[in-house]
């Protein structure tokens, strides 16, 4: 945003038809007409794409030349060559042009324990983990999305059956039965690949039998019931799931672990009512914005950016608070519950860690065990197991204290077994952590809360967009081997450069479509840069920007600049577009996230969403990338 509206200079680096259109076309044209040879060629020596026949060629004509001119003549196709503004269209396309393979491409026939699984957390909640609604709808969405892993606490209601809520919160129940017909709908809307049903329950042997029931009717032929009680030697395969519901279990009392900060947090009526803000701005932030002379006023630069840091700020608040040495907050008022009854944390007497001492209809079920922790067994110990494949949950906190004690034992155990990592207990606004640590030790399941936004969750998004954004990626070989010195894979050991990534950022373009016209200034356009992140294993962990070009809708940058990767199938690139203002911060507009080692080649359009990961329809960044492997000097 600027701070002067006016006498600004107006740089404009670079131009699109003299770049793309007058240097690439005119290369592969003919008298300015492309035909399907033409751009077989383009495709070959541009794009890197070495697998593309004729065929393939002339289908990509009929399907730009159909996109062309279906909105004027639908059905007809005056030439079978594409024009200057055919080509353009087509390289400006995410869909005809985009920057990932759309299909699943990898070896789906693996254990399951060989995958990164996109995953949720508390999958019914609307909000907050204190006091908003629990629902299916937000079931619904997640798998829409991709998320194979759906958490469910059960717990008895009044009338003798099952409810899904945040147990001994204020936050309101949903119907168990809802929720799985709600996945029964939604489970493979975006892919065929299988859907985990993640249960804690606080259950009584008959409601867990009650559950099993509500189960095995709703879900009929889709639920997968494991051939034996004894466990997997190995893990089935997605592809051999396919289609397939598996159900798995969670410590019951692992929602204890919260307890402390999430009590102190409902005594503190001053942080239930941020929340409830925290929720309801969040609710508004995809509505349409009025222009501030349609409101009569500007926007305020900081209202954009404001939820963001508030969202920070809460989780420190809660995490702050003062605890006494019996676990009770020093706040000595109690929340209470709109029907105004008090909410209050308690222990769960009927429920056990143990899955062999369920419900035998229940029990049965499960598919995917967790370990029971002896009493006195140390997380390092648990990490060492034989036998049967298990899976193990660890907080965020845990898991940054184990990675550091001994990193290469916990990428051991993820080699066959599966680790699960979940948000901490003082998240109690629905925040997220920053999943790198979890991938690259190897966690298949790192659980987030898909409610909220954040630069975490939009790499939970950009990582499962990988593999056709089937819900899967299959772990690089050094994280499901020990590596030729016989030692498990260590994140954090110095390492040779494998790949070299060139970015050159062209342009962005849509943002004046998209948002109303005094969206980013009251005066003038928007001042825009592009920042690049890199995100993974800590020797690949960079960032640049480029120039700031003022008061312009569709900046050319044209700049570019060289990534160096160790690890290029765990490192994540982070796009974010800045609208600059010289009085106070950058204020964010959009970003995209994209796993750099399924980065096409070439000139590729990348959609560009907004901070809860929506499409921000008809907004588009250009990019030009090059990978190349790099081999050190000997």
């Amino acid at each position: 945003m600027c701070s002067i509206p006016f006498g600004r200079k107006k740089s404009k680096k670079g131009d699109l038809a003299q770049d793309l259109l007058g240097d690439v076309f005119s290369t592969y044209s003919e008298n300015g007409k492309l035909d399907a040879e033409g751009l077989l060629k383009f495709l070959q020596t541009e794009q890197g794409d070495s697998k593309s026949s004729l065929d393939d060629a002339k289908h990509l004509v009929e399907l730009i030349r159909n996109e062309r001119h279906k909105s004027k003549f639908p059905g007809f196709i005056v030439s079978s060559d594409l024009s200057k503004g055919d080509f353009k269209n087509y390289v400006l396309s995410p869909d005809l042009n985009g920057v990932l393979e759309s299909t699943v491409h990898q070896d789906m026939t693996q254990p399951l324990s060989h995958y990164f699984i996109f995953t949720g957390h508390n999958s019914y909640l609307t909000g907050n983990q204190l006091s908003s609604d629990s629902s299916d709808v937000p079931i619904a969405a997640a798998l829409q999305r991709g998320v194979r892993v759906v958490e469910l606490d059960l717990w008895p209601d009044d009338k003798g059956g099952i409810k899904v809520t945040h147990g001994n919160t204020l936050t309101s129940p949903v119907a168990f039965e809802k929720c799985i017909k709600a996945i029964k709908a939604n489970a493979f809307v975006s892919s065929k690949y299988p859907v985990v049903i993640t249960l804690e329950d606080h259950l009584s042997s008959p409601l867990q039998a009650l559950a099993a029931e509500t189960l095995t009717n709703i879900l009929g032929e889709d639920l997968y019931y494991p051939p034996s009680s004894d466990g997997f030697k190995e893990l089935p395969s997605p592809e051999s799931l396919k289609g397939k519901i598996l159900i798995s279990t969670k410590p019951p009392k692992e929602y204890l672990e919260a307890a402390v900060a999430q009590k102190s947090a409902l005594k503190d009526e001053k942080i239930l009512n941020e929340l409830k803000k925290a929720d309801k701005l969040q609710e508004q932030s995809t509505a349409p914005v009025k222009s501030p002379v349609e409101k009569k006023i500007a926007v305020p630069p900081s209202e954009k950016t404001k939820s963001i840091s508030e969202e920070k700020d809460l989780s420190e608040k809660v995490g702050n608070l003062r605890v006494d040495s019996e676990g009770e907050s020093a706040d000595p008022a109690p929340a209470s519950s709109p029907d105004g009854k008090k909410a209050t944390l308690t222990a769960d007497s009927e429920s056990d860690d143990d899955d062999n001492k369920k419900n035998p209809e229940y029990a049965r079920l499960i598919t995917i065990h967790q370990s029971k922790p002896s009493k006195g067994t140390t997380v390092e110990d648990r990490l060492k197991v034989e036998g049967t494949v298990v899976r193990i949950s660890l907080s965020e906190t845990k898991l940054e204290k184990v990675t550091e004690e001994f990193p290469e034992l916990v990428v051991k155990f993820t080699q066959r077994n599966i680790l699960r990592v979940y948000p901490a207990g003082n998240r109690v606004n629905s925040s997220n952590y920053d999943p790198t640590a979890a991938w690259i030790h190897g966690a298949q399941m790192v659980a987030q809360n898909m409610q909220g936004y954040g630069k975490e969750l939009w790499q939970a998004h950009g990582k499962f967009r990988g593999n056709g954004g089937c819900g899967y990626i299959l772990k690089p070989k050094y994280l499901l081997e020990d590596l030729p010195n016989g030692k498990p894979f260590n994140p954090s050991a110095p390492g040779d450069t494998k790949m070299i990534l060139k970015v050159k950022v062209m342009t962005t373009m849509g943002w004046d479509k998209a948002f109303p016209k005094y969206h980013f200034d009251l005066f003038s356009p928007p001042d825009f840069f592009t920042r690049l992140l890199v995100t993974g294993v800590p020797a690949d962990v960079a960032k640049w920007k480029t120039s700031v070009i003022d008061d312009v809708w569709e900046p050319h940058w044209n700049e570019d600049h060289e990534f160096y990767l160790k690890c290029p199938e765990l490192a994540l690139l982070r796009i974010e577009v800045r609208d600059h203002d010289e009085g106070s911060q950058d204020e964010f507009e959009g970003q995209a996230c994209l796993p750099m080692h399924e980065i096409k080649d070439g000139y590729r359009c990348v959609q560009m969403y907004d901070k809860k990961g929506s499409v921000l329809k008809g907004v588009k960044m250009l990019f030009h990338f090059q990978k190349r492997s790099f081999s050190p000097v000997q």
